[in-house]
This record gives structure tokens, sequence and C-alpha cells, in this order.
């Protein structure tokens, strides 16, 4: 298989914050979810799972935001949503695709909420589960992208 090339580089729509990748990711996402939705101002919240030590914020100092204002970070200029650090899962950061400046590529593998989700908003996610899969179905995931993950 083809190694990721990396670094990354990602930023909001301003410029003011910026991110860097230095692993590969663990697995893509779409979420569905009516909150998704809403902070994306999307039909789903696309993200790619990256390791926690492979993850810096390079320019500027993300502001806590979102419901609970505990894991959902955001530019302070623009309030673009850059990143989640779900509570307790620290080992990984969730990157939204679309801030990575090269992000054309995202294909998400895994979907969660479908039901939520607007009935033309399909995707090609190979693994889908009608809320989220259960913790110990993740290292199985994770596995699999691993080994059928498309690469930039």
């Amino acid at each position: 298989m083809e190694e990721w090339k990396l670094p990354w580089e990602g930023g909001c729509r301003c410029g003011a914050t910026r991110i860097r990748v230095t692993k590969p990711p663990l697995l893509t996402m779409a979420c569905h979810c009516a909150g998704c939705q809403r902070m994306s101002a999307s039909a789903y919240s696309l993200s790619v799972a990256v390791p926690a030590d492979g993850f810096e914020v390079v320019a500027g100092e993300p502001l806590l935001g979102g419901k609970g204002r505990d894991m959902h970070h955001f530019c302070p200029a623009c309030m673009t949503w850059m990143f989640t650090r779900p509570p307790g899962l620290d080992f990984l950061v969730n990157v939204r695709a679309p801030v990575l400046d090269d992000h054309l590529w995202v294909v998400p593998f895994v979907e969660t909420f479908p039901g939520e989700g607007y009935p033309w908003a399909k995707t090609p996610a190979p693994h889908s589960y009608e809320t989220m899969p259960e913790m110990d179905g993740w290292q199985a995931l994770t596995a699999a992208f691993a080994a059928e993950g498309k690469r930039p």
C-alpha cells in the first residue's frame, strides 16, 4: 500500500487558526446527527479521526464551543468548527475534513445516525450505524480502515 503523504496542513476560513497532522488517520466518518447538521450548517459532518499525538495547532488559539462547550474547537475569529476532542477518547482528535488544505480525497468509511439525516444525503460509507458503534467496535473499524482506507 502507498504511504500517506504527511504532514497535512489545514486551517479555518479566515486563516487565523492553523493545524498540522503528522500521523496517518485512524478512519474517516460522516455523522448525520441533528447536532452535527446544525454545527456544520450542512447535511452531515465529515471528519478525519487522527491520533492525538499526531495533531497540533500551529497558529491561533481555538476556543471551545457547541453544546456542553467541552469538546468542539472553533476559530475565535471566524467561528469555523475545526476539530473535536471527544471526552474519554483522549487518543484521537476528530478533524473536520473541510479544514484540511487538501481534503477532496476524504470519503467516509463509517457513517453514524443516518436515521436523523436527510433522505437525499447518502454517503458511500461501507459501515453504517443507527447511532454510534459500541466502544469495542471502534478497534475493528480502525483496523479495517488501515487495511482498506484510501490514501491521498
